[in-house]
């Protein structure tokens, strides 16, 4: 069996996933956006930044020797023996990593014994009522104490929760996401079957009133991909430049047959901005759709005056 130096380990380690495949496995490398790379044997293999993640699998590295030992099968030291083979041709690639930000635990805020306080609170927002008791009973949302906040949550891929938004059910209008969510991991409803679209809002009780719409109208709303931005898309100044949403990147991964996105984001300044971008810097292997509520600000306002139109012919044709 071969043996490698320390030195050796450390110096075939520093050879980057995109620049090992740029020289030595050119047919395998596919870009999926500006700065986003997949590979063709696996399209929910991202590369970005001198880091690779494969979405399906949930697994990860830095380096060139990660990929061959974690994807491709080989041993360690065969890894080591192939990039050794190829050094002279796969630079090492300099990088700048984000600023790392310290990592808080998270908690989810104490349940409540019922969900009285978020089923009149939800319903009061126009949402239709067995949509609220569904996503209750598959721990979606709930009620904290003491505050009887409703709390819409996020899971992983191993249904494990990793975010979670706090929203008041008084009028003062409070929002705030519990301490170490991460927003890959937004409130979303997958469609039961397979589907290849995907409805994009600011906020879950925009969401949740897009489903209310759909029900109202006789459709079906749990064949739909339902997907929250969990708040406020903040594009960059130069659009071109903005990147793909969190909750979306990590959603678009984990779904390759997704071909088109409907956009549901706010009547104002900053949705109509968040639009455009998303319009800009999504790959054109999907369809961009742009579609705002009707009337109002949102589409928890279109929601209220639909069913108060609804209501308004309803008696007239009593």
């Amino acid at each position: 069996m071969a043996y490698y130096t320390s030195e050796v380990i450390s110096k075939v380690k520093q050879i980057d996933l995109l620049s090992y495949l740029k020289n030595c496995e050119p047919e395998e490398l596919v870009k999926f956006s500006k700065d986003t790379f997949v590979t063709k044997s696996h399209d929910s293999l991202k590369i970005n930044n001198g880091m690779w993640y494969w979405f399906s699998k949930g697994i990860g590295g830095k380096s060139a020797l990660d990929y061959l030992v974690k994807v491709k099968d080989y041993s360690f030291t065969n890894a080591i023996e192939k990039l050794l083979n190829n050094i002279d041709c796969c630079p090492i690639a300099q990088y700048t990593q984000e600023q790392k930000v310290e990592k808080k635990e998270f908690f989810l805020p104490k349940k409540s014994d019922t969900n009285r306080v978020i089923i009149k609170y939800l319903m009061k927002r126009g949402i239709d009522e067995s949509i609220i008791k569904e996503c209750i009973d598959n721990d979606l949302i709930y009620e904290d104490l003491p505050n009887h906040n409703v709390v819409f949550l996020g899971y992983d891929i191993n249904q494990k929760p990793r975010y979670a938004m706090c929203r008041g059910t008084n009028d003062s209008r409070f929002m705030k996401e519990v301490g170490g969510s991460h927003k890959a991991f937004s409130f979303r409803l997958f469609s039961k079957n397979e589907c290849n679209e995907v409805h994009l809002f600011e906020s879950a009780i925009d969401l949740l009133s897009y489903a209310t719409l759909m029900k109202i109208n006789g459709k079906d709303w749990s064949n739909s991909n339902l997907l929250s931005l969990a708040g406020v898309y903040q594009p960059s100044k130069n659009l071109e430049e903005s990147k793909i949403p969190l909750a979306l990147n990590y959603f678009l991964n984990l779904h390759p047959n997704i071909k088109k996105i409907y956009l549901h984001l706010d009547n104002d300044i900053a949705g109509r901005t968040a639009t455009k971008a998303l319009q800009t810097v999504l790959p054109n292997q999907y369809e961009v759709i742009d579609c705002p509520p009707p009337k109002g600000k949102d589409v928890n306002d279109f929601l209220l005056y639909y069913q108060k139109i609804k209501q308004k012919n309803y008696e007239r044709e009593r």
